[in-house]
């Protein structure tokens, strides 16, 4: 019987089981290549389905990034990869500088606080990371980046619904390996990063190592964007170190043990924000002209440790049968100040302290024999404990304390399987079980003094609630491979989030607020095609997609009246279903090789996000209300030129542009009066030189938003109860000079 490519891999004492990856476009593969054998875009391999396919045989949409990609599109952290990834927005969450916000086609949750789970989940190394602080990862040391569009769930660990971005660090190689690089800047940036790696033990009998080895660090430092002019202080300052290692005992060519862990420790400050109009209760205080400069007299307190381990046996039981069991452990702590106002007057001062662990076990199967029929199996069981204090001083009179613990004991069964129909035609079918248990410990309640000491017996909640949710989520795609360049394909799958309970209940006023929020249900109708022209010189990939979103899930910071005269006077983060929607849109990723100096590359992505149901106080809004973090169009475009050089090294030079249309950034109920945070249409400019020495040196120039573009991310519309209009803004004019050495 004829082998499958991943039988013969196997034999040859590879797993393939361990990889769920795109290895990035083959163009990028060939850096190490002289550029006159660089005369096609060739065949990019994936194992995206859990086993070895070329990119263009995989009817799945999805976007990744090798390391020599990632360093010449100057990807300092994955928000970096908002444009060159379509329907894609990623962004640090408003006051924070790590903690992530993520958004694939309209899906995604922007409220960063427990008892919410995200929409785009994050992975790492096959590991889920349940919360968005510390999430918004920076890129050192990294094998590659992969960004997984749609609903995902019968391949994966913990289902997400709207998307997954995967961050898979670098492997234990047999041979001594490693790097290390120094990159300076503007805004005094000073970052170090380096890696060392290979074997540390005896051979096994197919002459590798027995054990193999790699620790990698990065210490990431930059001066603030703008400052605090109250105290003198940095803000939007970066001040990272980090460490990751992991450990491989390959006790045989059929049985290895994998150890990894990572840490993080988050010490820059607190991000600026600009206001947008002046705040009626402060009407001394005009905006300040610059957008990252704030006047706050709040500390400039933003800290979060991240510790993360996990543990993986891969064992291939035979030539048919792959196992891969893994454990893993993640926890992290975060103190925080935010200061919503932007000023020394308190009139909307909060103090957050957030905390959480996890622990999950992953067991997998992959089947493989080299017929008609190939396939995943997995169980998958998740415990987490996320839970906090957030202390509220508004106007220096009112005095609130929220704080709790949220449980989720989750566990879910999935499969997908794949089945050659004809030699051209293949039918995949996949589903995914989940039972999730919610636990809800909340207590809310107010205080007459800041130092939150003398209560006032006032409770707006103290619940210890628990609530179920099961979920069945099919899948089955259509492929059929019209030539050897050109597939066409259909895809049908669900997607589900389970829902909760909001720890910022205000029950005493908003009764509702203590009940739970359903879960919510994206299902998914995609057909595409993936297509390679002029004898492999250029891709072309298209993607249609059709989806109906069902019980949205939303935060939304509005005002109640808390004494009953008619005024909306108290602010309240409510937590609620806000109904249905339809979401489509259309994406294209193209990359031509002309000829063996040049490449164009980049994507084009048209969204159309509509609320068909937005119930609020009994009336349906859904015309009045917009979809957040969903641009009707998008798009970048990355023209690169490369050539060899006398001395035995090769220059190359890259122009980019994206750009983005109007977008609404935050969600707010438009008739309590509050205007969501919005921005109009924009476009960056980045570009860079690196010239490669033909050895261990690497020299790059690199420069991002050329044209010093103002553009809003995300903000605070608070305005009917706290005067609060804020925006924060994107990176400002960057430019930067590194030097890497390999070894």
């Amino acid at each position: 019987m004829k082998l499958s490519i991943n039988q013969h891999l196997r034999r040859q004492g590879l797993s393939l089981a361990i990889a769920s990856a795109l290895i990035a476009p083959a163009a990028w593969a060939q850096d190490a290549a002289p550029v006159g054998e660089a005369k096609t875009l060739g065949g990019l391999t994936v194992t995206a389905r859990k086993r070895e396919e070329t990119l263009q045989e995989v009817p799945i949409s999805i976007t990744a990034f090798t390391p020599e990609a990632l360093d010449r599109l100057n990807v300092e952290d994955l928000s970096d990869l908002d444009a060159q990834v379509p329907n894609l927005t990623i962004y640090a969450a408003r006051g924070s500088s790590s903690t992530i916000t993520a958004y694939i086609r309209g899906v995604g949750q922007s409220d960063p606080l427990w008892g919410v789970d995200p929409g785009v989940g994050i992975y790492m190394d096959d590991v889920y990371i349940a919360r968005p602080q510390g999430a918004l990862l920076d890129v050192f040391d990294v094998e590659r980046i992969e960004v997984l569009r749609g609903p995902q769930g019968t391949l994966y660990g913990k289902n997400t619904i709207g998307g997954a971005i995967k961050y898979v660090s670098r492997g234990l190689p047999t041979h001594f390996d490693g790097f290390a690089s120094v990159t300076v800047g503007n805004y005094g940036q000073l970052d170090v990063k380096a890696a060392v790696a290979g074997p540390i033990g005896g051979p096994t009998q197919g002459g590798d190592a027995t054990l193999r080895g790699r620790l990698s660090v990065a210490s990431l430092n930059r001066d603030g964007f703008g400052k605090n002019t109250f105290t003198g202080q940095d803000v939007s300052d970066k001040e990272v170190l980090a460490l990751r290692g992991s450990l491989g005992a390959y006790v045989s060519d059929a049985l290895d043990f994998q150890f990894a862990f990572d840490w993080m420790d988050d010490q820059s400050g607190v991000r600026g924000a600009k206001m947008l109009a002046a705040n009626r209760f402060a009407p001394g205080f005009q905006p300040l002209n610059d957008r990252y400069d704030i006047r706050s007299g709040m500390p400039n307190i933003n800290d979060t440790t991240i510790k993360g381990a996990s543990a993986t046996i891969n064992w291939r039981a035979n030539e048919d049968w792959t196992f891969k069991y893994v454990l893993a452990k993640r926890e992290s702590d975060t103190e925080t100040n935010i200061d919503f106002d932007t000023l020394p007057n308190k009139i909307a001062d909060v103090k957050a302290f957030y905390s959480d662990q996890q622990v999950s076990h992953e067991l997998q199967a992959n089947y493989d024999s080299g017929g008609r029929a190939r396939g995943v199996m997995g169980v998958y069981a998740f415990d987490g404990e996320a839970g906090g204090q957030v202390l509220n001083n508004f106007f220096n009179a009112s005095f609130g304390d929220t704080q709790g613990t949220v449980y989720t004991d989750s566990i879910a069964f999935y499969g997908d399987w794949t089945f050659d129909l004809t030699d051209k035609l293949k039918l995949d079918v996949g589903a995914r079980y989940t039972d999730e248990d919610k636990r809800a410990k909340v207590l809310n309640r107010g205080y007459r003094d800041a130092n939150f000491t003398i209560p006032n017996g006032v409770v707006a909640a103290n619940f210890d609630r628990r609530i179920n949710f099961k979920n069945t989520s099919p899948k089955v795609s259509l492929d059929y491979q019209v030539t050897p360049d050109i597939l066409l394909y259909g895809l049908a799958t669900r997607g589900f989030k389970s829902g909760g309970y909001n720890i910022r209940a205000q029950a005493a006023a908003v009764p509702r607020s203590a009940e739970p929020f359903d879960d919510e249900v994206v299902d998914s109708y995609e057909v595409g095609s993936k297509m390679a022209f002029f004898d492999q010189r250029m891709f072309l990939n298209l993607s249609y997609f059709h989806n109906k979103y069902e019980d949205i899930q939303l935060s939304v910071f509005t005002a109640y009246d808390s004494n009953g005269d008619g005024t909306n006077d108290a602010f309240f983060g409510d937590f609620t279903n806000a109904g249905s929607g339809t979401v489509q849109g259309l994406e294209v990723e193209y990359q031509w090789l002309p000829n063996e100096h040049w490449l164009v590359s980049g994507n084009l992505a048209w969204l159309d996000a509509k609320y068909d149901e937005f119930m609020y106080a009994g009336v349906n809004i859904a015309n009045e209300q917009e979809f957040t973090n969903a641009p009707d169009f998008s798009g970048a475009v990355n023209v690169e030129y490369r050539t060899d050089l006398s001395s035995g090294g090769n220059l190359s030079a890259r122009v980019g542009y994206s750009y983005q249309s109007d977008v609404v950034a935050t969600t707010e109920i438009v008739r309590t009066g509050a205007k969501p945070i919005t921005q109009d249409g924009y476009g960056l400019v980045n570009a860079g030189v690196t010239w490669k020495s033909g050895g261990p040196w690497t020299v790059a120039l690199q420069g991002s938003n050329l044209a010093d573009k103002e553009y809003r991310t995300t903000g605070y519309s608070l305005n009917s109860a706290l005067g609060v209009y804020t925006g924060f803004y994107g990176p400002p004019r960057q430019y930067t000079l590194s030097v890497k050495y390999d070894f």
